[in-house]
């Protein structure tokens, strides 16, 4: 459900309201149902919202939305627009349910939407964000970002860190393992075999030792690993040229050195429409690549691009056939084809 001072459960009602989503998924939210009834509301959609206590109680019918519900919210006292102890926790909550749900194959996937960092923290959790509280759940250590809009897909090295810590962060075997994780998930999102460009950090991929040596002494390196290891894979290239190469069906995929590199292009091409996808993690996670909307919030006017899109992207990695073919770490049974999976 996200951030419930946030438009996040007024974009998921809307998404939830298109066959085009139902089409291809079984869709429950976890959260609060009251708080999906206001959303419902002020939205102007006419769904009934229902609740249920567990994943066999769903009906799964196009003409209602049904809410694992963990009564979390106190609406009397919620703010739109407003940090909230009590929605940071709330949020927190429903991320470590759907974990314990994924992990033990009930729901095919997680689609979150945006949780407020500074609620997290303001309810006594210290995570930076989404990405590292699924890491604690799930008992990872290593784990990356991708963004995806469309065909255009770009990995990060390193993400919510600064630009300083994020070149130290540069070294050979992160950038193999971000290059693994990635052939990995764009092979579950349908290329048998990915083409992955990896960028360059600095300009004109340090034209040749001029302007830095990280691409000689830990990227190219890596690179060199993982064509040994059989894939297809080429770098470093120059930062400014790998993005437009991918734009235009050179690469299926492109590793960023650092998360302004990677983010930029992105959200130039997909404001609205891109998806966050975890790697590295032992069950499917997507979400919306935006954050809490609160200028939106209350006011039923937040569009739902990036919900569709990371919802319907959920739906086609959980319904790989066989993961295990394709190296995935995902537990058997998450994702199964039948009355307990969350995909069609």
């Amino acid at each position: 459900m996200g951030d419930a001072s946030g438009a996040g459960p007024e974009i998921t009602m809307k998404a939830l309201a298109l066959p085009e989503v139902r089409a291809v998924c079984r869709p429950i939210v976890i959260g609060d149902a009251a708080t999906m009834r206001r959303a419902a509301s002020i939205v102007g959609i006419g769904l009934p919202v229902r609740s249920i206590d567990r994943v066999c109680d769903a009906s799964y019918a196009d003409d209602v939305v049904e809410v694992i519900d963990l009564q979390n919210i106190d609406l009397e006292q919620l703010e739109f627009a407003r940090v909230q102890a009590m929605a940071g926790r709330a949020a927190y909550e429903c991320v470590a349910k759907a974990v314990e749900m994924a992990v033990s194959g009930e729901i095919g996937a997680i689609v979150t939407a945006a949780l407020h960092k500074e609620a997290l923290h303001a309810a006594g959790f210290g995570f930076p964000g989404h990405t590292e509280i699924l890491a604690h759940l799930c008992g990872v250590k290593s784990v990356t970002m991708l963004l995806v809009a469309g065909d255009f897909r770009v990995s990060h090295v390193s993400t919510h860190v600064s630009l300083r810590e994020a070149i130290e962060r540069v070294k050979e075997d992160r950038i193999l393992e971000v290059v693994r994780l990635t052939h990995e998930a764009v092979r579950r999102m349908g290329r048998v075999q990915p083409r992955i460009g990896v960028a360059g950090l600095n300009p004109h991929a340090g034209e040749g030792g001029l302007f830095g040596c990280e691409e000689k002494t830990e990227i190219a390196p890596a690179v060199e690993k993982a064509r040994a290891e059989g894939m297809d894979v080429a770098g470093p290239i120059p930062p400014d040229t790998v993005f437009f190469r991918m734009m235009h069906g050179q690469y299926d995929a492109v590793v960023a050195m650092f998360h302004d590199q990677g983010h930029i292009p992105v959200k130039v091409l997909a404001f609205d429409d891109g998806v966050n996808v975890t790697l590295g993690l032992p069950i499917i996670r997507t979400s919306v690549d935006h954050g809490t909307v609160y200028g939106k919030a209350g006011k039923g006017t937040a569009r739902p691009g990036s919900m569709i899109q990371a919802l319907k992207l959920a739906a086609e990695m959980a319904s790989t056939p066989d993961r295990r073919e394709t190296g995935s770490n995902t537990p058997t049974g998450s994702g199964r084809l039948d009355d307990s999976s969350g995909v069609r």
